[in-house]
């Protein structure tokens, strides 16, 4: 049987429903419309100057189901908080110009994607590019006279497809579409479907206007952050110009182009990948990070320095078991970066001549996803001002601003929702797992009014990735599992980010297992011991690597009385020859091709254990997903289905592997799931 309903039906029923069931229990409850209400910063940039700040303000808008992008200035010297632009169109990309008086951004306010310039003190503005494609890596050169960006360059026909014959179309006649020719490797993106034969390549434009020039060609992709030299006549870029460039994804050099000649040099041919260029506000100095090419799952980001003027190359931090992220200079002489550690991510600085790095900032985030990954970023100034996005538990990406090692937050945007309303506490807790006494880190919610003495139904959510990595931040879909009575439990189990490199490969070959199993398992067990949790009524949920984890915990116990798998991949086979990600996936996941390694695909599949599973499981996946493709959750439905368990497939049309990246589909992800464990609770252990 399949029930399809309009959404506005759905919306309307549901908010309904949960509106007068939250007036009539507690208004301060987080709700489902709640979600329509939060509001974030994100994109946080400093002027040169350290004097103001530029912001992406991002508001849900529940006519249209969106969110909105607008663009907001903060002067640090007096607090001033006023929008440069707040209307119905979009804004994104801010960056300011070196005279601390332009902003250039990206915006349809044309009626298409296209780069504009704002004058601050003039309050006026004007569009600067007229293309065709999006622009990406918007970047200002050093005297202000130009700016640089990449764009996608269609390639056109191959030479096969020029070939084949094509009678002409009588005028009027009704014929079918033209057929897709795909002949290249990457020809899918998740998102964005098949993908149109092009590549990304760098141009510059006028600041005051004008004709766009393409500085590079060839069939390659050319681009990540741009750093411009200091005299403002090349660009710094990132790039796999190898003839088999599409096979070696852990590939990519830095080069310089001449934005005059189009000269092209390579600056690193070191094995790995060189990327995110940045230049010490003197220009002696070119940071990067690099990445090494082994094939393996996880590798951490190390930060590297190159002197210019003679371009050796020098690493920093070398003994740092972290990523880094995002280096930027605070000076002329110390680097500024990002790192995530235990579960947060911080700011820290280092001299550029080495030594031990200084944490600044522990509170970088956004809370712009529903479930509490780290995320986040900042900017410098070239007078040691930092601008970045703070989160906590309880609010999401507030403005946050360094200076002389203090920092101060700037904005209040969630307050006047989150504010009104009582949150889940997040406590923090360490444990050993049971198969090997590993440490695992971990966080539970108690719901609101907690009562320590009571017993509560256990709800465990498990991130994706795996190498990715959960931590105290605001998250809008396990507050409203608390919100509805769940202590809602999570952690970092093996595999995850911001524990170092040997703790993420523990996961090696590896996922999922009886090993990330056990992570999970005893996390409950240590919270089943703290007494507050109902054993008759736990229950559990993730999405993409967490929907795996489900689907293949539900294959190895039934103690759940019910799951919840969101984007599962079911068979590692079917997933790796169908999904976008295989390129990268297949080479650096798994000990061989899945003809290969045929035992070893099918002992990491959750559909190796069906026929074990009892629970009731419901599944959730986007339509359109090409990441973890619905055939996967089709699979797993229909094996479920064979055996008689009582299952339900939920199908989002028109979503990707982001199923929840629009706020009535987070609503739905959420309510849906809270609606299937409800259906299974039972009486409570203890009356």
């Amino acid at each position: 049987m399949r029930l399809r309903i309009g959404l506005w039906v759905v919306m309307a029923l549901l908010f309904g429903a949960v509106s007068t069931h939250a007036l009539a229990a507690n208004d301060r409850q987080f709700s489902a419309e709640d979600i329509f209400a939060l509001e974030y910063a994100n994109d946080v940039q400093v002027s040169p100057d350290g004097k103001r700040v530029v912001y992406v303000r991002h508001s849900n808008d529940i006519m249209s189901d969106s969110t909105r992008r607008s663009l907001w200035m903060i002067d640090l010297s007096n607090g001033e908080h006023i929008p440069l632009f707040s209307d119905e169109f979009s804004y994104s990309s801010p960056q300011w110009a070196p005279d601390n008086n332009r902003v250039a951004f990206i915006s349809n306010r044309s009626g298409s994607q296209q780069v504009h310039v704002h004058w601050i003190d003039e309050h006026t503005s004007a569009r600067v590019t007229d293309v065709r494609r999006g622009v990406s890596n918007l970047t200002w050169s050093p005297n202000g006279e130009w700016l640089a960006f990449s764009m996608e360059v269609p390639a056109g026909p191959t030479d096969f497809a020029r070939s084949v014959h094509r009678p002409s179309r009588p005028d009027g006649a009704n014929w079918a579409d033209t057929p897709i020719v795909i002949e290249r490797a990457y020809y899918q993106q998740d998102g964005r479907g098949v993908l149109e034969s092009a590549y990304r390549q760098l141009f510059v434009v006028p600041a005051d206007g004008g004709s766009e020039r393409q500085l590079t060609s060839g069939d390659y992709n050319h681009g990540g952050q741009l750093a411009w030299t200091p005299n403002s006549e090349s660009i710094i870029f990132s790039a796999n110009r190898r003839d088999d460039w599409e096979y070696q994804t852990l590939e990519a050099n830095l080069y310089q182009v001449n934005i005059a000649s189009k000269e092209l040099t390579e600056l690193t041919s070191t094995p790995g990948r060189q990327y995110n260029p940045v230049f010490s506000p003197d220009g002696r100095y070119l940071a990067f990070l690099h990445g090494h090419n082994e094939r393996v799952p996880y590798r951490n980001a190390k930060l590297h320095v190159m002197d210019w003027r003679n371009k050796e190359v020098t690493e920093l931090l070398s003994d740092l078991d972290r990523s880094v992220e995002s280096p930027d200079w605070l000076n002329n002489n110390t680097l500024v970066f990002q790192y995530a550690d235990r579960g947060k991510l911080k700011l820290a600085r280092v001299s550029v001549r080495g030594g031990r790095h200084t944490d600044l900032v522990d509170s970088v985030g956004t809370g712009s996803n529903g479930r509490p990954y780290l995320g986040g970023m900042f900017s410098s100034s070239q007078n040691g001002v930092l601008a970045f996005t703070h989160a906590t538990a309880y609010r999401m990406g507030e403005v946050g601003v360094w200076q002389g090692n203090n920092h101060r937050i700037l904005t209040k945007l969630s307050d006047s929702l989150l504010g009104q309303r009582d949150l889940g506490e997040v406590h923090e807790f360490t444990y050993r797992s049971s198969y090997d006494e590993q440490e695992i880190h971990g966080w539970y919610i108690t719901p609101p009014n907690f009562d320590p003495t009571k017993q509560y139904p256990l709800l465990i959510e498990i991130h994706g990735g795996p190498h990715l990595a959960y931590g105290p931040y605001f998250a809008a879909e396990l507050q409203r599992y608390a919100a509805e009575g769940y202590i809602v439990f999570y952690n970092n189990y093996r595999g995850s980010s911001s524990y170092g490199e040997e703790f993420a490969m523990l996961l090696q070959y590896n996922y999922s297992s009886p090993y990330d199993f056990a992570d999970h398992m005893s996390g409950i067990d240590a919270l089943i011991d703290k007494g507050f949790v109902d054993t008759n009524n736990l229950f559990i949920t993730g999405g993409s690597a967490g929907g795996i984890a489900t689907a293949y915990a539900i294959g190895l116990t039934d103690r759940f009385n019910a799951a919840v798998a969101t984007n599962p991949v079911i068979n590692w086979v079917s997933k790796v020859l169908t999904a976008d990600s295989y390129l990268s996936q297949i080479p650096n996941q798994f000990p061989g091709m899945p003809w290969e390694e045929h035992e070893h695909y099918w002992q990491r599949s959750p559909l190796s254990l069906v026929e074990n599973v009892t629970t009731p499981t419901l599944l959730f996946t986007g339509e359109d997903d090409r990441r973890t493709p619905i055939s996967d959750t089709e699979q797993f439905y229909q094996a479920l289905k064979l055996l008689n368990v009582d299952t339900a497939m939920v199908r989002v049309p028109g979503a990707s592997h982001g199923v929840s990246s629009r706020p009535s589909r987070m609503i739905a992800k959420v309510e849906h799931a809270l609606a299937w464990f409800k259906r299974y609770q039972k009486e409570p252990a203890q009356e």
